[in-house]
């Protein structure tokens, strides 16, 4: 049975308090695949009252009965795993592929991670004669993108159930049908009436209420930087914990004792993966004044290597970008990257040949780009790569820190220590080194706009707690 019209709020399938649909809309096809429900502050305030009736149960049990929810929802999950693939791929475009091997597995990892996590944790500590003791937060307010849909719910929900809080999840308007899948695994899995709870709907009738709603406890929002702030301000009166991961305009610092082929390849093909479209992707490529010509030359072949078009096709490497708005504001960034003077490498506005319906971008490369220009400060969110030229390693690191954001980065150099040593000097959340992949195990997260608070592992975790000191818990000497 299809749930698109119903929300899921304690424990039960239910329909809206007002009947208003929001069509989703294939990007492949530019068609409506599907219609969901869109939800409205009474909603919100039902599925708060759920969560917050839930929380007086939940948040006491026992660590064995969260790893027993979490195991469950494993298992089921991994069975539904090529409907969640199927469902992704038909909401933002994703290949099928792509979607199978990257955003399935994504999502199973961090519930897994979650389990790992629970299993060790330690919850008490004593110092001195003073018990700290680390509590769930209460009920959270979940709000997650469209752009890596399951990954972004299930590091939120994961650690959010393992900590003992109940919630309140919104996903994306735009992509909600992969969410739907995952609460009716939870339901299967017989998470308790009232822990999980589903609302969609878009940001001004949903993500508001909940942002600014005095029941809830913590709001975890994942998106751009304008919606982040909208959501800070709703949620500022009732001074609420707020975490926040947004947006990013990752540099990729090549210094010159790289093996420029490899990094090259491995910088353009992570820009491009997913057509753009996350958050931390390295977008500016600097490199030495006297390699951009060669580096130039290496992008541009891999943008032509790169095989836009039809999701379901096992040839296709990107799909399109996932909606006509972000088609537009790509197609005008790359105008004006053009308009400002940098030089066009590869691509270009307009789709690729051949391809006249859907939102497809062709793969573009700038080189010759300056830091000022608006394709090197604004997240373009779409297969763009910017090429920018330095004088020397604090030519790079300036560059490279001369953004309003601060979430991602990278250096790749031939002497590690080197590559360490640039790292620690950029002001930003994470660093790759040479290539090297993210760890679920770390932190995820940002600085400046870019975000506050940590995603992934332990650090994810401690965000969905309270800290509590309990003095003389200790008898004290007389």
């Amino acid at each position: 049975m299809s749930h698109h019209h119903h929300f899921y709020i304690n424990g039960q399938w239910i329909p809206p308090s007002e009947q208003r649909l929001i069509k989703v809309i294939n990007p492949a096809m530019e068609e409506a695949v599907a219609t969901i429900a869109a939800g409205g502050p009474a909603d919100v305030d039902q599925a708060v009252a759920a969560a917050r009736q839930a929380f007086s149960t939940y948040s006491q049990a026992s660590r064995e009965d969260r790893l027993d929810l979490l195991t469950r929802i494993i298992t089921i999950y991994r069975r539904r795993s090529d409907e969640l693939a199927e469902a992704i791929s038909a909401e933002m475009g994703a290949p099928l592929a792509f979607a199978r091997e990257r955003h399935v597995p994504a999502g199973l990892g961090h519930l897994q991670r979650a389990v790992e996590i629970l299993k060790t944790y330690q919850f008490d500590e004593m110092i001195n004669a003073t018990m700290i003791t680390r509590e769930p937060i209460g009920v959270c307010g979940l709000i997650t993108p469209w752009n890596w849909p399951l990954n972004q719910i299930a590091c939120k929900v994961g650690p959010a159930l393992a900590a003992g809080c109940t919630m309140v999840l919104k996903p994306s308007e735009v992509a909600p049908l992969s969410a739907l899948i995952f609460a009716e695994i939870l339901h299967e899995a017989d998470v308790p009436a009232g822990v999980f709870n589903v609302i969609n709907g878009d940001g001004p009738h949903v993500g508001q209420a909940l942002a600014g709603h005095p029941d809830v406890d913590m709001i975890s929002f994942t998106g751009s930087t304008r919606a982040g702030t909208l959501v800070a301000k709703a949620a500022a009166d009732t001074v609420k914990r707020v975490h926040q991961e947004l947006g990013g305009k990752s540099p990729n610092i090549l210094l010159e004792d790289a093996d420029v082929e490899v990094a090259v390849t491995h910088g353009v093909r992570a820009c491009f993966a997913n057509s753009g479209q996350s958050c931390n992707a390295p977008t500016r490529l600097l490199v030495p004044f006297d390699r951009q010509d060669e580096v130039a030359a290496i992008a541009k072949r891999i943008a032509e290597e790169t095989i836009v078009g039809d999701p379901r096709s096992p040839s296709t490497t990107i799909g399109p970008v996932v909606s006509q708005i972000q088609f537009t504001r790509i197609q005008n960034l790359i105008k004006a990257g053009i308009e400002e003077g940098a030089t066009l490498v590869a691509g270009g506005p307009g789709r690729p040949t051949g391809l006249d319906r859907g939102y497809y971008v062709q793969p573009t490369v700038f080189a010759n780009v300056r830091n000022d220009m608006s394709i090197a400060q604004e997240e373009i969110f779409g297969p763009v790569l910017s090429i920018l030229p330095y004088r020397d390693e604090e030519d790079a690191i300036r560059i490279a820190n001369d953004t309003v954001y601060g979430l991602s980065s990278y250096v790749t150099s031939g002497d590690l220590e080197r590559a360490r040593r640039v790292a620690r000097r950029i002001r930003a959340g994470m660093v790759h080194l040479n290539g090297s992949r993210g760890d679920t195990a770390a932190a995820f997260g940002g600085y400046k706009r870019s975000g506050n608070g940590r995603e992934w592992g332990r650090f994810g975790f401690e965000e969905f707690l309270e800290t509590k000191s309990m003095f003389g818990y200790l008898a004290q000497p007389s």
